[in-house]
Formats: C-alpha cells, sequence, structure tokens
C-alpha cells in the first residue's frame, strides 16, 4: 500500500489501474475505453487548508466519477466522511444550474488497512441506494465499494480482486515476486513498483507527502479531541451523569474524570482572585 498513490496516479500505469477497477466494479468494460485520471491527490481547497481523504480521481469513457481512496491508519467518523464526499461528488456536477437529468454515476472505493464495516467479515461491499425490505433501488447514482485489507482471507479466493488486495498489502519484495506470477497486470504493476522504489527523487516526494497526511491528521484529530472536551465541560455545567456525557462525547471515563478535577481546580483559582 505504500506507493498506492504513486503507482496508480501515473498515466503510465493506466492499464493496471483498469485492471484493478475491473476486479471492484460492476460497470460495462467497454466504459474504462477512455478512462482518464483527473488529479492524482486531491489538493488543498485553500491556503492553509487540509488535504482532503481522496487520492486518486478517475473519469470514465461514459463520465462517471471514480474516486479511490486509501487509509493506513483509522479516522473519527470515517462513514460519515466517506458520505460527504461522495454527496459533494453529486453536488460538483451541478454548478449554478439546476439540470439534475445531467448528474452522472459518482463511485467511491475506500480501502483500509484496518476493518471498517464491523457488521460483516467480508472484505468487499458494495453500498448503494437500496430498499433492503422491499428489495428495490432508490437510484443506482451512488455507489460506495468499501476493501478492507485486515479481512482478506489468507488462501486465493478465485476472484482478481483477491490478487490486486494481496498486492496492496505485500509488505516484503518476496511477497510481491509471489503475487506477481498470479496475474499478468499485477506483474506489470510490481515492476512499475520496483521502479518507483529505486527512485530516490520519488521516495522523498513520496515521504514528504505522506509526513503532511500524517501532520494533517493529527491536527484534525487534536482538533476533533478538542471539541469534545468542550462539549464535555458544558453537560458537567449541566450535571448530566458521567455515563450520558461519556456516550455524547465518546471521552473516557478516565478523560471526564481528568476534566472534572481540572475544571475544579480552575474554579478554585478564580475564587481565590474575588
Amino acid at each position: 500500500m505504500t506507493f498506492f498513490r504513486l503507482l496508480f496516479g501515473d498515466e503510465r500505469c493506466i492499464e493496471q489501474l483498469t485492471d484493478f477497477l475491473k476486479s471492484v466494479l460492476r460497470i460495462p468494460h467497454d466504459d474504462y475505453g477512455d478512462l482518464t485520471i483527473v488529479d492524482p491527490f486531491l489538493l488543498p481547497e485553500y491556503k492553509g487548508g487540509k488535504l482532503g481523504i481522496l487520492d486518486v480521481k478517475l473519469k470514465t469513457k461514459s463520465g462517471k466519477s471514480i474516486n479511490i481512496e486509501i487509509q493506513i491508519s483509522p479516522l473519527p467518523y470515517m462513514r460519515e466522511r466517506i458520505l460527504f464526499y461522495i454527496s459533494k461528488m453529486v453536488s460538483e456536477q451541478l454548478g449554478t444550474s439546476e439540470e439534475y437529468e445531467n448528474i452522472k454515476k459518482v463511485i467511491s472505493i475506500v480501502i483500509t488497512d484496518y476493518p471498517l464495516i464491523d457488521e460483516s467479515p467480508k472484505y468487499h461491499h458494495r453500498f448503494t441506494l437500496f430498499d433492503q425490505e422491499n428489495k428495490v433501488e432508490f437510484s443506482d447514482v451512488i455507489e460506495v465499494n468499501t476493501l478492507e485489507i485486515a479481512k482478506l482471507p489468507r488462501n486465493e479466493d478465485g476472484t482478481p480482486l483477491w490478487v490486486w488486495m494481496k498486492f496492496l498489502d505485500a509488505r516484503t519484495e518476496e511477497e510481491l515476486n509471489m503475487i506477481a506470477e498470479k496475474s499478468p497486470q499485477v506483474k506489470k504493476a510490481v515492476v512499475r513498483l520496483m521502479e518507483l522504489s529505486a527512485d530516490e527523487r520519488t521516495r522523498m516526494l513520496y515521504e514528504a507527502r505522506e509526513k503532511e497526511r500524517r501532520d494533517n491528521y493529527a491536527r484534525e484529530k487534536g482538533a476533533i479531541k478538542a471539541r469534545e472536551y468542550e462539549f464535555a465541560k458544558k453537560l458537567l455545567k449541566r450535571n448530566r451523569p458521567i455515563a450520558e456525557i461519556i456516550e455524547d462525547t465518546g471521552l473516557t471515563h478516565a478523560e471526564i474524570e481528568e476534566l472534572i478535577k481540572v475544571t475544579d481546580l480552575a474554579r478554585e483559582e478564580v475564587e481565590g482572585l474575588l
């Protein structure tokens, strides 16, 4: 997974990227005939802004938008973030007009190195707007595919997707060489990956991007924690039970107890000045 962005964001690897997409999606194969990489990395929307979570953005021959995202570390409210970004992919098509009939299908492929869908042991899920009770699809305009490497079975399941997932999960050159023998396109991807790995400039670029991603993640996680603490303070002032505060904020019992101590200490210091 280390060089995913650089590998699949490279126009020279479009053939391998297409093969990977075919193993995941159910769109007509001729729709890949004019597959283009729109933006291999989502840049900040404004100066000083944080990077988005989208990694590789593509357009198919018929105008479908595909975003491939990869997450190594868990992020807070991941499902909500996925919904936000895929909704944005729909709204961006309209611009200032409201020609709803021109909306093209948007597809999100989310690859994680950790379990994301706890309700199922499967490593691939395809989510659409679907009425499960009456077996009726509301619309196929929005589609979310989740790929969880942590759930990948040890033994091959006979699908091209398993081979690509195993490629993404490879940690050593030996593992890469073994998986390369299972697919001609994966073998080409391995060769390109070796070239990228040997390129010092590419390595430095990747490390710089990874540092920026980690820094942004740390800052965002810190900001979320700060908001949780502020909300907890308000609930404490209202004398809400600790159990309810834990449920509403996501803080642990120990964190809330520490917050109570700090809050009481601050109150005593203010009272001492009066």
